[in-house]
């Protein structure tokens, strides 16, 4: 029989799901059916012919398909340190270190920089690790406005004479508005006041950039961040993330990351995969124009239906639309439609903006966007959808 504590522990949690239910925040799992809309897979390598005789190859090569220890024990294999090399390159930057996943990567890289005396400046919209990872250092964090450069000045100039370690933190491609930090602009900030840029790139890896090295590729300061840090998991279709910048950060991590320390080492043969991946992704210059192309075009229709899509210019497309209860109506609709859309909630956003969120592949066909749009004209045609002023008061709300 469960004990005294096992019945009110378990009833505590059931109380936290249905106070989640009456605010339509609770989130179950469901497989994705229809034309899919939530994938990050931006290049379609999951299901590239080429990606998957790779694997197999390598798969086949491979000594063991196990890491055995973490990399400082059993798991460390020459393919590692190649790929790593291999990575680099690609990024532009001297070295990389490679960690199992785009989240372990930010843990690690923030709460071994940063510490109790430290200042880090984050933007509003960062992702959930990089919120994590500031959270984990312990340092003082200060939160600018998203992507408002006047906004994060002012918090900087208010700070300057500080005696401390300053970094500023933000995401190249932001994964639920889909807009793009001015790195050229942050960094001269950094320099003005004497602080450092951390990137995470995730979004864009494989998508933006030249050959697709992403946004601090672009413009050409690889060497003059911190760190980028670049995930394998989204359009590279493999798993992990490599931190990208000079070789004392690569070996500082190596011996004081906790998510590097303390984690098995992924199986050798995902170093293949990852390498096979990254030599396709190099060659899609013609996707990556397609992808863009066909983005703009989505935006740009929905947005003359009347749609909030924040300020997006790459392959995330957010509709924002304000309440809970709405967002996920018109997912349901669209889900009945053929198209596997999420409703993007709080706490993933903030309240009173919750989204449908399009993330546009190399899958989708041109057919598949017009139908598309006109079953999303077809929504508003018959719902309320709250208009702009009340998603902007929301946003600023959350500031």
């Amino acid at each position: 029989m469960p004990s005294e504590f096992h019945h009110f522990f378990h009833g505590e949690l059931e109380s936290g799901l249905r106070a989640l239910e009456t605010k339509s925040q609770r989130r179950t799992l469901a497989e994705i059916r229809g034309v899919n809309l939530c994938s990050n897979d931006y290049l379609g390598l999951a299901s590239d012919a080429a990606l998957q005789a790779a694997v197999v190859e390598t798969v086949e090569e491979a000594a063991r398909v196990g890491g055995t220890g973490s990399r400082l024990l059993s798991g460390h294999r020459n393919v590692w340190s190649e790929l790593e090399e291999r990575f680099a390159h690609f990024a532009g930057t001297e070295a990389a270190l490679y960690f199992g996943s785009g989240y372990a990567a930010n843990l690690g890289l923030l709460s071994t920089l940063l510490g109790k005396a430290d200042l880090v400046f984050s933007d509003a919209s960062n992702h959930a690790s990089l919120i994590d990872g500031i959270r984990l250092s312990g340092a003082r964090k200060v939160i600018y406005t998203h992507l408002d450069l006047d906004a994060l000045e002012s918090r900087l100039r208010e700070h300057r004479h500080q005696p401390c370690r300053k970094l500023i933190v933000t995401e190249s491609i932001f994964s639920m508005e889909g807009d793009v930090a001015d790195i050229a602009a942050l960094l001269h900030l950094a320099e003005r006041y004497d602080a450092g840029l951390i990137v995470d790139e995730a979004h864009a890896t494989a998508v933006h950039g030249p050959s697709g090295r992403g946004i601090v590729a672009a413009a050409e300061a690889a060497r003059e961040v911190v760190a980028s840090v670049h995930t394998c998991s989204k359009a590279l279709a493999s798993a992990g993330a490599f931190v990208c910048g000079n070789s004392v950060l690569r070996e500082h991590l190596i011996n004081h990351a906790r998510t590097f320390l303390f984690t098995t080492a992924m199986p050798p043969y995902m170093a293949g995969q990852i390498r096979a991946a990254l030599e396709l992704a190099r060659g899609m210059d013609a996707q990556r124009v397609e992808l863009q192309a066909m983005s703009t075009q989505f935006c740009d229709s929905i947005r003359a239906q009347g749609w909030d899509t924040a300020k997006s210019t790459t392959q995330i497309v957010p509709a924002l639309i304000g309440t809970n209860a709405e967002a996920l109506r018109a997912a349901e609709y669209l889900q009945r439609e053929g198209f596997a859309v999420r409703s993007i909630r709080p706490p993933t956003v903030p309240e009173g903006t919750a989204r449908l969120r399009f993330s546009l592949t190399c899958t989708i066909t041109p057919d598949e966007i017009v139908r598309l749009e006109r079953s999303l004209e077809a929504w508003r045609a018959q719902s309320l959808v709250p208009g702009r002023a009340t998603v902007a008061a929301a946003l600023a709300g959350s500031a």
